[in-house]
């Protein structure tokens, strides 16, 4: 089967307009096959060349398929399944910053060259205390970053035309922003002026972005019958859901030099994303946490198992319609639509989510996704939320009994053996209140004010609830409970 190469595809020259740090899944199924389709939709208009930002691995594979690669988009959308395959050829280069540091830096120089967009990781956007100017390149993307802008407003002699936009998709909150913030920190250690300094504020421009899609990566146990479909060999292949989400916060508005929202693709252009990560957080995320532990106390392995399961599907439907988006913002129509792309997208017959890797750190997911909601619904109502209350009783229920074994709580349900992995503390706690009654654990879990930050028995009602709930739940079961309480 021949291979797949440029020589295969008839697509104009375009201007490098994009430095990307990272190579990797997520970015060719997001970042860079949206700008092929504003290529193909002549809204945008150049191409991207990937930057590999760390020693190891290797860029051979691009190389010899010219940077060209297939995206297939897989899952559910209104309910029935969709499938759509695009040819990404919006990357015409891929350089190792180690290996052809000469050729990376020259991109400084580039006139066309406008948007650095980075995936480094989570920890990628930190302080290295040994990264020096004088390296080559510094070991950080900060340290990169930091180098590279100064040597482009160099070669330019500060023209306030050639700065460059910043689009960080690093998960952490306010990823520009602590981007910014280690640039500028390096700026002053390595002593480079200030008028670098002005030039970065006034010239460049640092987003702060929030992105959502799952890529599921390179399908290694369907290659060959997804080769044979597509009619050629592609060693580049990267599958993910139809969903996706990017919103870009920027205080200077660049809809217009990325016009990806007149695409038709799923990009908001704000100056305050916090809405849209409020929305994310606690209908997405807080989906997971709260139906998480009682459908794997069910017997569910899988998050597509449990969404067949009409109890657990029912709880999450009314955890997040009558108790989650009552409490937020934005409008709810809004909210609404978002729920059932929630929805869909946990049906997804193509992604295998394992449930016990939703459950890791699940405490502290717990305090960040879903005591937002059920602290602003008591305030609100008066009242407790009874789903989310549960999430609580399901979550004790998940842990108790445990036994700390090489830094993992070791549980067992149906007879079978499970792990959990959490914080320190938090597996301390179990491990050491092993055996105590059901009124002592619950009241000395809520009362932790390190894992929840306040004292959650003085929420009126709660402490009562849950114990109630989870003495039930060690009676007659996950499954039983769930059926009588909310059935």
């Amino acid at each position: 089967m021949q291979r797949l190469t440029a020589a295969q595809q008839h697509y104009p020259h375009r201007p490098v307009r994009v430095l990307q740090f990272g190579e990797g899944n997520f970015l060719r199924a997001f970042v860079d096959h949206m700008i092929d389709i504003a290529n193909e939709q002549g809204l945008f208009d150049g191409s991207i060349v990937a930057v590999k930002p760390i020693r190891f691995g290797t860029l051979d594979t691009f190389h010899e398929q010219d940077c060209r690669y297939t995206v297939i988009l897989r899952g559910l959308e209104q309910g029935k399944p969709v499938e759509k395959t695009r040819l990404v050829s919006a990357l015409s280069d891929a350089v190792d910053a180690y290996t052809e540091y000469g050729k990376y830096a020259s991109f400084a120089q580039l006139e066309t060259l406008r948007f650095i967009v980075s995936n480094t990781t989570e920890a990628g956007i930190v302080l290295d205390e040994t990264d020096t100017f004088a390296m080559e390149p510094p070991n950080s993307f900060p340290g990169k970053l930091t180098k590279f802008l100064f040597e482009r407003a160099e070669a330019f002699n500060y023209a306030v035309d050639k700065g460059l936009v910043m689009l960080p998709v690093e998960l952490i909150d306010d990823n520009g922003e602590q981007l910014s913030r280690c640039v500028h920190a390096l700026a002053q250690r390595w002593q480079l002026g200030e008028r670098f300094i002005t030039w970065l504020d006034e010239a460049c421009v640092f987003t702060s972005t929030l992105v959502d899609r799952i890529v599921t990566g390179y399908p290694k146990d369907e290659t060959q019958a997804l080769w044979q479909r597509l009619g050629y060999e592609d060693r580049l292949l990267v599958t993910a859901e139809p969903f996706g989400l990017w919103v870009i916060q920027s205080q200077k508005d660049i809809s217009g030099e990325l016009p990806l929202d007149k695409c038709g693709l799923p990009v908001v252009f704000t100056n305050d994303q916090k809405p849209y990560k409020q929305r994310k957080v606690r209908i997405l995320n807080g989906a997971h946490t709260s139906f998480v532990p009682a459908a794997f106390l069910c017997g569910h392995d899988t998050v597509l198992e449990a969404m067949r399961d009409p109890l657990i599907l029912g709880f999450m439907k009314h955890t997040l319609y009558d108790e989650v988006i009552p409490t937020l913002t934005l409008p709810k129509e809004d909210l609404y639509q978002f729920a059932e792309a929630v929805i869909s997208r946990f049906e997804n017959p193509y992604i295998k989510h394992a449930l016990l890797a939703i459950c890791l750190n699940a405490v502290s997911k717990w305090r960040a996704r879903c005591m937002p909601s059920l602290l602003a619904y008591e305030e609100n109502t008066g009242k407790l939320p009874e789903h989310l209350a549960f999430s609580l009783a399901a979550m004790l229920a998940l842990y108790q009994d445990g036994e700390l074994r090489d830094n993992t709580l070791a549980c067992v349900r149906d007879g079978k053996p499970y792990s959990l992995q959490d914080d320190a503390p938090v597996l301390r706690f179990f491990a050491e209140n092993k055996g105590q009654s059901v009124e002592v654990l619950t009241s000395r879990f809520l009362a932790r004010e390190d894992f929840f930050g306040q004292d959650l028995t003085r929420i009126n009602g709660l402490e009562a609830y849950v114990s109630e709930a989870l003495v039930e739940i060690r009676e007659h079961g996950m499954r039983s409970v769930l059926a009588q309480r909310f059935s």
